[in-house]
């Protein structure tokens, strides 16, 4: 795998999933974990973690379900702009600064 995919798709980045069980749903990046090359997508991929108590009133109890990270290559950049999955390249915008890019709409991201 490129070791440069890594660092394309970011925190907060909207993701599809193309492979497994779990295709073609779409979530937020909660977290990367780059030595596994794992990331944790919001609501895909949940897994029961433990029963926990009420601390207060106002908290419930229950089984509570966390989301447990999928391989990095198996999802793709969702483009804000079209809406569709695309790939991302990097161009250097200023002189030493990198900025991302939409192969698709070629459009500038954060």
């Amino acid at each position: 795998m490129n070791q440069l995919h890594r660092y394309l798709i970011k925190k907060g980045d909207l993701v599809e999933v193309i492979a497994g069980a779990y295709k073609k749903q779409r979530g937020k990046v909660l977290e990367i974990l780059p030595k596994s090359n794992r990331i944790k997508i919001s609501g895909i991929h949940l897994r029961i973690k433990k029963r926990a108590r009420p601390i207060q009133k106002s908290t419930q109890d229950g089984l509570v379900a966390t989301e447990t990270p999928i391989h990095i290559s198996n999802v793709m950049f969702i483009d804000p702009k079209l809406d569709k999955r695309t790939r991302l390249g990097r161009q250097m915008n200023e002189p030493g600064k990198w900025v991302r890019y939409s192969k698709k709409s070629k459009d500038l991201l954060s």
